[in-house]
């Protein structure tokens, strides 16, 4: 027999998902400020990357510098949206982890601690922003 959530445990779940969307705002503006700067290390200094050779993915380092630089601006954007708990922010929150996850996933070869780290941050910012429910939401469904 399932257990009834109470009105109290549903609160507090709220209360952690909504402080997790915050934490997660942070990670994704800490990840984009990475992100940058490891963007323009690959335009300035491509010699510092490690280019293994067959691997399926493989672009040249200056287009993966150009695709973190970008994938950095847009991070920086739609953090500063979730910081200011905006609806586009939190769709597009979840939307540019996947793509950063994909993106990480194909960099792997390159920088392996860094894509791991980046993969398992963006899922944690996955889960915040799927299930932390606002409080003007709650209060238009009569919670």
């Amino acid at each position: 027999m399932a257990e009834r959530v109470t009105t109290e445990q549903d609160e507090s779940r709220h209360v952690v998902a909504g402080i997790a969307t915050y934490a997660a705002a942070a990670m994704l503006l800490v990840s984009a400020a990475v992100t940058i700067l490891q963007g323009i290390s690959a335009l300035v200094h491509d010699e510092v990357l490690v280019v293994t050779p067959h691997y399926v993915y493989q672009f040249n380092t200056t287009i993966w510098g150009w695709i973190h630089l970008i994938l950095g601006i847009v991070l920086a954007a739609v953090a500063l949206g979730l910081f200011w708990s905006t609806t586009w922010a939190r769709v597009a929150a979840i939307v540019i982890a996947c793509v950063s996850i994909v993106s990480m996933f194909m960099w792997l070869p390159h920088s392996p601690i860094w894509a791991i780290v980046t993969i398992a941050l963006d899922i944690f910012v996955i889960w915040a922003v799927a299930t932390w429910e606002s409080p003007w939401a709650r209060s238009r469904h009569g919670r």
